[in-house]
């Protein structure tokens, strides 16, 4: 499949999300894959010229190449998180095992391994920027940590492992949104409705006429579900969301999206990761990229922590549960009270509500103030642009010196959908790199993707 005909295998520009299809993944990431295992070969040749490792002729070629899998592949990804419907589900599902064993095989790889140590060893990685310093130091660890030293007979069931984990840590998360997605409260009283703001009983309303049903539709979905815990006078739809919210994807709903048995597979196999790398732990192996030096210090960061905030938070329980009684006549503070009682508290002690406040805040004037405050502390400024998107509601920005060079730019994904999974969250679609094309220098900007989910 040409370029023009897989807008995946394209890296002239931003992604082509108006044209990208689920049909397009599996033959562009084969190729992509067949490609990167190509570039290894040769990079790791015997007779290579980078038998003596060189950043200029191992480590820049094998990063650029890299790339386009790394590009291509976190599109795919993307569009799994944000547009969860069942042609990219399949077609995500139906390409990760390979990837996750490419990349598997990629952390074990003895020849590559041998090149990186080659140049950290070399009288050249003294003359590096500490950039590229830390890149090489980076690069050695994440071999180690990918089992490249393990014994040989080990490598297999390694690699089986990181195989797994990928595909459950992609279950997990779909099963909690089909769980999300399954559930709907539908309210004809209106007295069940007292206490909710208006746009909370109008998006409701709205909803229900899209099911085409009479009503109110009430969902786990964040902008339906936060304002019934926090304002809605009906216990009972309070309830009744906080406990299919808490129990989502259980053994308490549907067999088939009962995560438990998932998290147990997981805590599992990450246990055996760590047996066959030497540690304890995962939490031992989690922590060797991080600044934190060790279980046992984090452990006793959190028990101060503890420590210190649990008089508060008992002092704050204690006031909550004494106007609950003497003033709501809730003679128990339940878990799907809190949220509710805490705003009636507010509003009776400080004179404050949050949906008052909300009024002052509105999307416009958030993102502008925003904006304004990143351009007053960084001399940028943050503009409007243009760029393909996956939904009519995303919004693209730059982000450009005064003089107009451009510095970065991202997508801006706000609203909660039933085909986005939940959650706030960045991911980048383009990293920040020099490049080097046609015997010149330059820098490839950033692109990041900005993920919420309001209403």
């Amino acid at each position: 499949m040409t370029v023009s005909a897989n807008p995946l295998l394209d890296f002239s520009g931003l992604p082509r999300f108006d044209t990208v299809e689920p049909a397009h993944v599996e033959p562009a990431i084969r190729q992509l894959l067949a490609e990167s295992r190509a570039l290894i070969e040769r990079l790791t040749a015997p007779n290579a010229d980078t038998a003596t490792p060189s950043w200029d002729n191992f480590a820049a070629p094998l990063t650029d190449g890299m790339e386009r899998l790394s590009r291509a592949w976190g599109i795919v990804g993307h569009l799994h998180s944000v547009l969860d419907i069942p042609p990219w589900r399949e077609a995500y599902n139906a390409m990760l095992p390979e990837v996750s064993r490419f990349y598997a095989e990629l952390g074990q790889n003895l020849a590559l391994f041998a090149r990186y140590k080659a140049l950290r060893a070399s009288p050249e990685y003294a003359t590096l920027s500490a950039a590229r310093q830390r890149i090489l130091d980076n690069e050695i660890r994440d071999f180690r940590l990918s089992g490249a030293e393990l014994p040989e007979a080990q490598k297999p069931r390694f690699q089986a492992i990181q195989e797994e984990l990928a595909a459950l840590g992609a279950k997990f998360a779909e099963n909690l949104l089909d769980a999300t997605n399954a559930f709907a409260e539908y309210v004809s009283d209106p007295a069940e409705l007292a206490g909710l703001p208006a746009d909370a009983i109008e998006a409701a309303r709205e909803a229900a006429e899209k099911d085409g049903k009479p009503g109110w539709k009430f969902t786990l979905h964040m902008p339906s579900y936060l304002p019934v815990l926090q304002y809605a006078d009906s216990r009972r739809l309070r309830e009744t969301l906080y406990r299919v919210s808490a129990t989502r994807a259980s053994e308490f709903g549907p067999e088939a999206l009962d995560n438990a048995p998932l998290i147990r597979q997981i805590l599992a196999l990450r246990h055996e990761e760590a047996g066959l790398l030497g540690y304890a732990s995962f939490a031992e192996v989690s922590l060797v990229p991080k600044m934190a030096e060790s279980v046992a210090q984090v452990r006793a960061f959190l028990d101060d922590l503890a420590h210190k905030a649990k008089p508060f938070a008992e002092q704050d329980i204690a006031a909550l549960r004494a106007y609950a009684r003497e003033t709501l006549k809730l003679e128990t503070l339940e878990p799907w009270d809190v949220a509710y009682v805490s705003e009636k508290l507010l509003q009776a002690r400080y004179a404050f509500s949050e949906q008052e406040v909300k009024q002052y805040f509105t999307e416009p004037k958030v993102l502008a103030g925003l904006f304004r405050a990143i351009e007053a502390l960084y001399g940028v400024r943050v503009e409007p642009d243009h760029a393909p998107v996956w939904h009519e509601d995303v919004r693209f920005f730059r982000i450009s010196t005064p003089d107009g060079a451009l510095i970065g730019q991202f997508y801006l994904d706000l609203y909660a959908r039933e085909t986005k999974r939940g959650g706030a969250w960045m991911d980048e679609a383009l990293t920040r790199r020099r490049v080097f094309q046609d015997g010149a220098t330059g820098v490839q900007t950033p692109v990041a993707y900005l993920n919420c989910n309001f209403p």
